[in-house]
This record gives C-alpha cells, sequence and structure tokens, in this order.
C-alpha cells in the first residue's frame, strides 16, 4: 500500500562506490553488541529479475532459497527460486497485497491485501492458496512468529494489529495500537511484536508500539523518528531496526531496554528495512534516491550505498546464502544483492 509516493527517475542497477568511513556516515548513539561475523565490505546488485505489476514487499524462505514478491497492481504473487533467479510461479491472490511472510518451518506463505481486507494463506509446496483469512481494516504489514506459528498484521485504516493463529487459520486476538500503523516485526526469541505507527501529518504518532505475544497486549510505546513505516528485528543482538520515513532516518531500539540507542542517516525517503541476523548487516531501501544503504549492526553506520531500480518498496535476505532482495515499484523488477 504506496501511501506517499516519490518517484524519481534513477539509473539501471548498479554499484555506488561509497564505502563511507564511519565520521562520514554520521550516526549517533551507542554500537549494537560486537556478536555478529565480520560485515562484508562490498554489496553489488547481480541480477534484475522481472516481476508483477507494483511489486511492493519481498519475503524469503531461507529453507527452500525462494522468495515472495506481492505485486501490489497486478494482485498477484510472484515466486522467485534462489538458485535460478528466476519467477517460477506467479500465484493470484486479493486485491492490493501490500505485505508478505514467511513461516519457513510449515513453509506457508502469509499475504496482507489491503483493499481486501484478508490475509491469504499459500503452501510453499504446491505454491496454491489454501486459505483465506479476514484480517482488520486495512491489513498491510505482516510478520510471522515460526516458534509460535503465530500471525501478525498491521492494519494501517483499523489502528489494529490482527492476531491469527497459523494452525487454525483463524483470527484470535485484535490489539489496538496506533496510529496507521504500518509496518510490523516480530523477534521470535523474546515473543515479542514491534508496529511502526506512521500517523498522518495532521495526527503524527511517530511511535512503535512494543506487544507480548504471550499476552496480546501493548507492554510499552517507544517514540522513534517522523513517520515510522517499517521495522525490522535481529533477534541475534535483540536489536530493532526502525525507518523513519519523513526523517530520511532509521532509529536503532534496544529490544531489552525498549529505548532509541542510535539514529542512523539513511537516504531520501526510506521505506523499508531488513536484517541480516549472520553478518549483523542492514538493508534500508531509500524510495527517494532509488537506492539501498547497507549499514553495520556492530558500528551503527552506513558502509554502502547501492544504485538499485525506481522507487524501491520492499527488502528481504536469506542469511543463508547472503542475498538481499529488494522490490523496485516502478520498474516492476526485483533487484538481487549479493556480498
Amino acid at each position: 500500500m504506496k501511501l506517499a509516493r516519490h518517484a524519481v527517475c534513477g539509473t539501471a542497477a548498479s554499484v555506488i562506490l561509497a564505502l563511507t568511513a564511519a565520521t562520514a556516515a554520521g550516526a549517533t548513539g551507542v554500537p549494537a553488541p560486537g556478536t555478529a561475523r565480520t560485515q562484508p565490505a562490498v554489496t553489488q546488485v547481480t541480477a534484475t529479475i522481472p516481476v508483477g505489476a507494483g511489486p511492493e514487499a519481498v519475503a524469503v524462505n531461507p529453507k527452500t532459497n525462494t522468495s515472495y514478491v506481492a505485486d501490489s497492481r497486478a494482485n498477484t504473487v510472484s515466486v522467485i527460486s534462489g538458485r535460478t533467479n528466476a519467477v517460477v510461479a506467479t500465484i493470484p491472490v486479493g486485491a492490493e497485497p501490500s505485505g508478505v511472510a514467511v513461516n519457513p518451518k510449515t513453509n506457508t506463505v502469509y499475504v496482507a491485501s489491503t483493499s481486501a481486507n484478508t490475509v491469504s494463506v499459500i503452501s510453499g509446496r504446491t505454491n496454491t492458496v489454501v486459505a483465506t483469512v479476514a484480517a482488520g481494516a486495512g491489513p498491510s504489514g505482516i510478520a510471522v512468529d515460526p516458534k509460535t506459528n503465530t500471525v501478525y498484521t498491521a492494519n494501517v485504516t483499523g489502528g489494529t494489529v490482527s492476531v491469527i493463529s497459523g494452525r487454525t487459520r483463524k483470527l484470535v486476538a485484535t490489539v489496538t495500537v496506533g496510529i496507521r500503523p504500518l509496518g510490523v516485526a516480530v523477534n521470535p526469541k523474546t515473543n515479542t511484536v514491534y508496529v511502526t505507527n506512521q500517523g498522518t501529518r495532521e495526527e503524527p504518532d511517530n511511535t512503535v508500539s512494543v506487544i507480548s505475544g504471550r499476552t496480546n497486549t501493548v507492554v510499552t510505546t517507544v517514540t522513534v523518528g517522523r513517520a515510522p513505516v517499517a521495522v525490522a528485528v535481529n533477534a541475534r543482538t535483540n536489536r530493532v531496526y526502525v525507518v523513519n520515513n519523513f526523517d530520511s532516518t532509521v532509529s536503532v531500539v534496544n529490544g531489552r531496554t525498549k529505548t532509541v540507542v542510535a539514529t542512523i542517516p539513511s537516504g531520501a525517503v526510506p521505506a523499508s528495512v531488513a536484517a541480516n541476523p549472520k553478518t549483523d548487516i542492514i538493508y534500508v531501501t531509500n524510495e527517494g534516491e532509488n537506492t539501498v544503504s547497507v549499514i553495520g549492526g556492530r558500528s551503527n553506520e552506513v558502509l554502502a550505498t547501492i544504485a538499485v531500480g525506481i522507487e524501491p518498496s520492499g527488502v528481504a535476505v536469506n542469511p543463508k546464502t547472503n542475498t538481499a532482495y529488494v522490490t523496485n515499484f516502478i520498474d516492476n523488477t526485483v533487484s538481487v544483492l549479493t556480498s
């Protein structure tokens, strides 16, 4: 669901040689714990894959090396083989699919369709829709806790989060959060859910609701930058990364203390974020300049800026192959980034 369009003419996918020094990044705050392995120095686009119209979100199943792209203007999901970098299936879903998530344990894909107010449940084995679940008003972001087999949708119109059982495929709870919740992510190690409340220009919210997965209640609210639209979690470091669309920054939240410990400048108009827990590298898509910021989780610094397609909106990582997938909304393509 493209809430604010910032289409900018961009170059073809290529590498910008912008490996910045620590001081040039301008990051503030305390670095995350040094629990990750050596961070890669070079990231480059190695493939560009045509997909359906309006690719907005992407998710990866690392077990099968398969990616799933929500084509919001085509009302389909494009299935990409990570081995061949080609679309191997196209699956019809509900109207305006805006979010997608995968449970690798069950090989099940969940797609949030904003205009249909539904979640399509897809079998990763057969690439077919096996169920459709009613969600709240305007489901946009979606996430799965593989440990509890629970699905969460951020309902941007309803101001709620729908909690869906992956086993029964039924709605089990509705949690009230802030104004225009857009992004959602889960830390399976702590059974904690994070929801970005974008707000509006008239009613700014600028917060993240922290939900207990055990009680399905909001346990605290964290103030971040302006118009937070996306969130990702590194479960290894218990760090939460929040993209602030109006500020062009990333807020880093300590999952234990639930406080912002760093603010990192990104590119113009950041839209999405993904974390690689294996390398502790964070990827941020910048719609306003058609790039991806590559951020070191240990240093909280921008390590590189990569040119991709026009209006990159979604990003996901396969930690097994150290590959990131970026959806380019205007180009109808996916850029494949490897390090």
